[in-house]
């Protein structure tokens, strides 16, 4: 008889807190609270379009968007889904689609997770 065994992925994000109150102090707190909802908006749009790509196996959308993505995320202080979007696009130039495969689907928990975490204290401003 053969045993399946569920693996549970349960993945830490890391929000650099330091460069989101840089932000805060350099725009106040209402506007950094603007600005930071809107490039959660296009650090999800970008994110979609990199998930997407992937799909539709189009190397050179994912490295495009991939970067993107990377580029909006270590500028509000998401570093984890900067890292695992670097890796992403590192798998799509090299043309390793089974590398990619696992590494997009990560990208798409730490991204989902990363934009959640970073978006409840943007609402709450």
């Amino acid at each position: 008889m053969t045993k399946i065994a569920f693996l549970a992925v349960d993945e830490t994000v890391h929000i650099d807190v330091q460069r989101l109150e840089q932000i805060v102090r350099e725009l106040g707190e209402a506007t950094a609270a603007q600005v930071v909802g809107a490039a959660l908006e296009q650090l999800a749009l970008a994110l979609r379009r990199t998930i997407a790509a992937v799909q539709q196996d189009d190397l050179g959308a994912v490295a495009a968007h991939a970067d993107q993505l990377s580029r909006l995320a270590w500028q509000v202080g998401l570093a984890s889904l900067a890292g695992v979007a670097v890796d992403v696009g590192a798998c799509a130039e090299r043309r390793d689609r089974t590398a990619l495969g696992s590494t997009a689907a990560r990208l798409e928990r730490i991204g989902n997770r990363s934009l959640t975490e970073l978006w409840d204290p943007v609402e709450g401003a």
